[in-house]
């Protein structure tokens, strides 16, 4: 990574961030914004450090409930997105299916969740999965269909199966398609297992925000978004390396 490069990447966003909590710092004191309204950054900093143990173990139970959920969307939404894309009829079938699922709001799903699995982290799965799968299951069949037809064409000329098309062209051209559903399929899960713990669950930072709701702790509602947002951008961008391990070839170009 050269100066540019790091500027961009780390110095940038790092000095925009300090930049506005210090303005959200100054503003709350000079206007005296109350805290049942909007806390303090510092009020913030403190509740993480007040209730660190709490907030640590709630943190864990989401994180690893919205792995979980994603890598069920991640291995079902690829499977079921080559499928989809195997074929243009397999696609126009589907597709208008796949939407009417993903248009139902699922925060009125987890009511059903919680009646078939009762409170705790299954129904929290659940949800990060429903509501993760589809970007991929839509960006994997749209990689596959959009396949030249020309290049078909040669490479059935050339003796090549519909499934050696497949494999050869079809899954690595879809591939920046696919990491790219990934990024946003992983913040997509963590708001599942958010919106089910605070439907119902028994743990989690969505949990905590609830009872923090209830008893007027704002600064602790603040700090698990705070908490949330940063788990948010760690797995984006352990995502984002991952994508650039696997498909620097499709973004070789923006890079000079």
């Amino acid at each position: 990574m050269d100066r540019d490069q790091f500027f961009i990447k780390v110095v940038s966003p790092t000095l925009f961030t300090v930049a506005l909590f210090a303005i959200w710092e100054i503003a709350c004191r000079v206007f005296s914004i109350p805290l049942t309204i909007l806390p303090a950054p510092s009020l913030i900093v403190d509740a993480l450090w007040e209730f660190r143990d709490p907030i640590i173990s709630n943190s864990w139970v989401t994180l690893w409930t919205t792995l979980l959920g994603f890598a069920f969307a991640t291995i079902f939404g690829l499977l079921l997105g080559i499928a989809v894309g195997w074929h243009k009829a397999i696609y126009a079938g589907i597709y208008p299916l796949l939407v009417g699922f993903n248009s139902v709001p699922k925060v009125a799903v987890v009511p059903v969740l919680i009646l078939w699995f009762g409170l705790g982290e299954i129904p929290a799965v659940i949800t990060a999965f429903l509501i993760s799968f589809f970007p991929i299951v839509v960006n994997v069949a749209t990689g596959l269909a959009t396949t030249e037809p020309e290049l078909e064409d040669v490479l059935r000329a050339l003796g090549a199966s519909k499934l050696d098309i497949m494999r050869k062209v079809g899954i690595p051209r879809s591939l920046p398609y696919f990491f790219g559903s990934l990024k946003v399929a992983i913040t997509l899960a963590f708001v599942g297992a958010v919106v089910s713990e605070t439907v119902g669950a028994n743990a989690g930072i969505g949990k905590l925000m609830l009872d923090a709701q209830a008893s007027f702790q704002v600064q602790i509602v603040f700090a698990g978004l705070l908490v949330l947002a940063v788990l948010g951008i760690i797995l984006y961008a352990f995502t984002a390396i991952i994508e650039q391990r696997f498909t620097g070839w499709a973004f070789r170009g923006q890079n000079r």
